[in-house]
């Protein structure tokens, strides 16, 4: 994740890129998915589907993207800054 970052994170403008979910919790099995999260100043929906798909590429598994924000469901992102491990 931390080379994503620094080599793709300015294309996809992310200011921030983490994990959260079992693989944050060192708890992810050979079938888990990555749960990412991740911060931008310039939000787009077909970027986000982009860096999910260039994701899924780079870690060979399969990615939920959640892009971190003041007004998404109070208890999702209590979570994810409990959990979130950032690069």
């Amino acid at each position: 994740m931390r080379r994503f970052k620094q080599a793709r994170g300015a294309e996809f403008r992310v200011s921030r890129l983490g994990v959260f979910g079992s693989v944050a919790r060192d708890e992810a099995g050979a079938e888990s998915d990555v749960d990412v999260v991740f911060e931008t100043d310039d939000p787009n929906l077909f970027r986000t589907a982009h860096l999910r798909q260039e994701l899924e590429e780079w870690l060979g598994c399969p990615v939920d993207i959640v892009r971190l924000r003041p007004t998404m469901n109070a208890s999702l992102r209590e979570r994810i800054l409990r959990e979130a491990r950032y690069v």
